[in-house]
């Protein structure tokens, strides 16, 4: 089955391609190293006794060691060339690393005084710590695969003996595994229960070929590295894309599902409001009704403060509004309306007084009055 695309990314870049060589075609040997030396003067040292060590000149030799930053001393081990077929050098192409099965547990934490001990088809190869980080010591014993127990057993002895005193042996039968997942440039092996993990620098010097073509290889490394992590970003930002048009979609969707609730409740809503207009206009008129009576015992000259003159007399009155009433009235003394309009904004509760339509004929004036009263100035008659 198919991982999904987060737990591909999750997961992260691949292991490493590692081609792990067979420690019978490897000599190696521990080297002193002067306190405070940086990486350039240990890779001249290794060199210089790797060609005091061998018959052969360095040049001839595929050759890699161990240093981890500050140690007091180095694993070098080298191979003749010519030990390789150019079958097996093509096929270190495409590695990323090519280095021999024993250094899969150079980057383990052990106590002083371990020894551990990695079988093979070959044979079986005893790593050894005195003391400190580096391995004093790398002793491989030929053994077929196919060798009876007691024979393995006696191997197994004379290599622990040869290696020095052990108090603690760690026998791994399991062949070594890149592990993913280390970060850039960090080697991480497990072989059995043993876990080694080798930082960028030091796994970059464990590796046997030429020097010029690894830093080719970093090079490549490098623009790999890069292309996965744009790779890793477009697709990032594919999925943030995704989920920002699924979102789009969705408010859209429930933005028209609002619109088409809000368009079938309008009848509904629109009948409500008719009723509750009606409900008002019902209840204007029986708690707000009309009061043309008390209007004119208010504004009748009799009533009138100041007193008004008699002579005026109200013809017909009407009202279409809660506070204001028209009166149509005459009188054959014109100069009495004026002192009546006065008389009348002087009374209480009145807030305006028009006269108008005034006509004179055969000695009689008739006019229009209208009295708007202040809100709540009138009140109804007690039963």
């Amino acid at each position: 089955m198919c991982a999904s695309p987060l737990e591909f990314l999750r997961k992260g870049p691949p292991p490493p391609r590692v081609a792990v060589l067979p420690d019978a075609v490897f000599f190696s040997r521990s080297i002193p190293v002067q306190p405070g030396a940086t990486r350039a003067e240990v890779v001249s040292q290794v060199g210089l006794a790797l060609e005091s060590l061998s018959p052969f000149p360095l040049a001839q030799l595929y050759h890699g060691y161990y240093w981890p930053e500050g140690a007091d001393r180095a694993l070098a081990y080298a191979s003749y060339r010519r030990r390789f077929t150019v079958e097996q050098v093509a096929a270190w192409a495409g590695a990323e690393y090519v280095v021999p099965a024993f250094a899969s547990v150079l980057g383990c934490e052990v106590p002083p005084a371990t020894t551990i001990l990695l079988a093979s088809a070959e044979g079986l190869t005893a790593v050894h710590w005195e003391r400190g980080r580096v391995p004093s010591s790398v002793l491989y014993e030929p053994l077929p695969s196919d060798a009876p127990e007691p024979e393995r057993a006696l191997a197994r002895s004379a290599l622990l003996r040869a290696a020095g005193e052990s108090t603690k042996v760690i026998d791994v039968a399991a062949e070594p595994v890149p592990l993913a997942g280390g970060g850039d440039r960090v080697l991480s092996f497990q072989a059995g229960e043993v876990r080694s993990t080798l930082p960028p620098g030091v796994a970059d010097a464990l590796d046997i070929r030429d020097k010029a073509d690894l830093d080719g290889l970093a090079r490549g490394r490098r623009r790999d590295m890069i292309l996965w992590r744009t790779a890793i970003a477009c697709v990032l930002a594919c999925l943030l894309m995704a989920l920002a048009e699924a979102g789009l979609f969705a408010t859209g969707l429930w933005q028209k599902a609002r619109i088409d609730k809000v368009a079938s409740q309008k009848p509904t809503v629109s009948h409500i409001m008719d009723e509750q207009e009606l409900a008002g206009r019902i209840d204007e008129l029986s708690t707000k009704r009309l009061l043309p009576l008390e209007m004119i015992s208010v504004v009748s000259p009799e009533a009138a403060e100041p007193k008004a003159p008699p002579a005026i007399q109200f013809l017909r009155a009407t009202t279409s509004a809660r506070d204001t009433i028209q009166i149509e009235a005459q009188t054959n003394n014109a100069g009495e309306i004026a002192g009546y309009k006065a008389a009348l904004e002087q009374t209480a509760g009145v807030d305006r007084v028009e006269i108008r339509d005034q006509r004179a004929r055969d000695n009689l004036v008739t006019f229009t009055l209208i009295v708007t009263f202040k809100p709540g100035a009138v009140a109804p008659a007690a039963s």
